[in-house]
């Protein structure tokens, strides 16, 4: 049935002059046009990204859900200064972890305190954050790798994948002033793929593995935010190695750099180690927000 007929069927149905019928006609019309705009708009939003320095990044979906990845923002030297105010992060639906180290967790349990997001980490470590009693665990989602969960509705599924790296979580005890080490798990990695369909790896802090392969032939995913800052991660040239080899992306943004001294890997020595991969590097600032269909 077209637009015209269905609203022709109206018209009959509620009956009344020829003038009347015209201009219940013209309301009509102009309410589907009306109609019919907000759709296509509806299906033309973007997911924005930002990233805030170091591993810290937030996903913004075309429904409006917000995820945030290793938010480390207050203590990070790279974040813009008028961003560090946790308060204008406004909601937050889902906190992402990879790993126990501070440089990771950073602003975490203030945040999901403040939006009463959850946040879903590996499983061992959802058990030190509950008994540090830094967060219960109704708020924490504890999962593993290859087990797709929802937490946020059924548009967006995220999958714990593999990262070659380490994870603890130190603890500096208020009694006794001291620094203590709890388990952290095992570091990961996460593929999320949003209601439009657009697939975002994010690798955590990882070296060059094999099973990137895996994770490139059966998530495929669209965009890879990938560490180059080396010593800890890949350098720029394991990156490079591993988006030709096994991830393939369209897209890749690296992360993980210029933070602290030992992070010495950048964007330009990936762009030049790639060479003529047809992949697009993009370089983001501390603070930036990138839009993505």
């Amino acid at each position: 049935m077209t637009v015209d007929s269905f609203i022709n069927c109206l018209i009959n149905i509620v009956g009344g002059s020829l003038m009347m019928r015209r201009k219940v006609f013209q309301v009509l019309s102009g309410f589907c046009v009306a109609l019919l705009f907000l759709v296509l708009s509806a299906k033309a939003e973007a997911v924005e990204l930002q990233w805030f320095g170091q591993a810290a990044v937030k996903i913004k979906t075309v429904t409006g859900k917000v995820i945030l990845i290793d938010p480390f923002i207050t203590k990070n030297p790279k974040t813009p200064k008028e961003l560090k105010d946790l308060s204008k992060l406004g909601k937050v639906d889902l906190i992402l972890l990879t790993h126990g180290h501070g440089d990771h967790i950073g602003d975490t349990v203030k945040i999901a305190k403040m939006t009463k997001a959850k946040v879903a980490l590996n499983a061992d470590m959802g058990h030190t954050f509950a008994s540090l009693e830094w967060l219960s665990y109704k708020q924490l989602i504890r999962f593993n790798k290859s087990g797709p969960i929802r937490p946020i509705g059924e548009g967006i599924t995220i999958t714990m994948v593999h990262a070659e790296h380490s994870s603890e979580v130190v603890y500096s005890n208020p009694e006794t002033k001291k620094k203590e080490v709890h388990p952290g798990g095992e570091p990961a990695g996460y593929i999320i793929e949003l209601e439009n369909g657009l697939k975002i790896y994010h690798a955590g802090d990882t070296g060059v593995f094999a099973d990137m392969k895996f994770i490139g032939e059966y998530y495929k995913p669209d965009i890879a935010l990938l560490p180059i800052g080396g010593h800890f991660t890949m350098d720029p040239a394991h990156a490079a190695y591993a988006v030709k080899n096994f991830l393939k992306t369209k897209k890749v943004i690296p992360i993980h750099y210029g933070t602290f001294p030992p992070l010495k890997g950048t964007p330009e020595q990936l762009i030049k180690e790639l060479g003529v991969f047809p992949t697009e590097v993009i370089v983001m600032k501390p603070g930036d927000i990138k839009k993505f269909e």
